[in-house]
């Protein structure tokens, strides 16, 4: 397994997330968001398994700041340009990517791994 997990530090399920890879010593690599951005390449790999509208939170306060329920926007760029947008934690193992905190779909990826 080659785990990345996306978040932000005051994010609770971004932490839920990293303490059920630790108690399972399973190694990963933390990326905050808010220090560094998911590339456009990084989005795009993730969409294989997530539709973007499932990566966008629509309750988070950056997402009403700038009046995107009303608003037709290209997602991609926007998450690009936005990375607090991002529903987190984003956790990808490769091609293998999940939103939120998903612990039964981890749970499979390590008894397959």
């Amino acid at each position: 397994m080659n785990l990345q997990i996306f978040g932000t530090k005051k994010c609770k399920e971004t932490k839920k997330a990293e303490m059920f890879f630790k108690e399972r010593r399973i190694p990963f690599q933390a990326i905050n968001i808010a220090e560094k951005a998911m590339s456009k390449g990084e989005i795009q790999a993730i969409l294989g398994s997530v539709s973007i509208d499932d990566l966008i939170d629509t309750e988070s306060k950056i997402y009403e700041d700038k009046n995107l329920k009303y608003m037709v926007y290209d997602k991609l760029e926007t998450l690009v340009n936005n990375p607090l947008l991002l529903k987190t934690p984003v956790v990808r193992d490769g091609k293998r990517a999940t939103v939120g905190f998903q612990s039964e779909i981890w749970k499979e990826w390590i008894s397959k791994k």
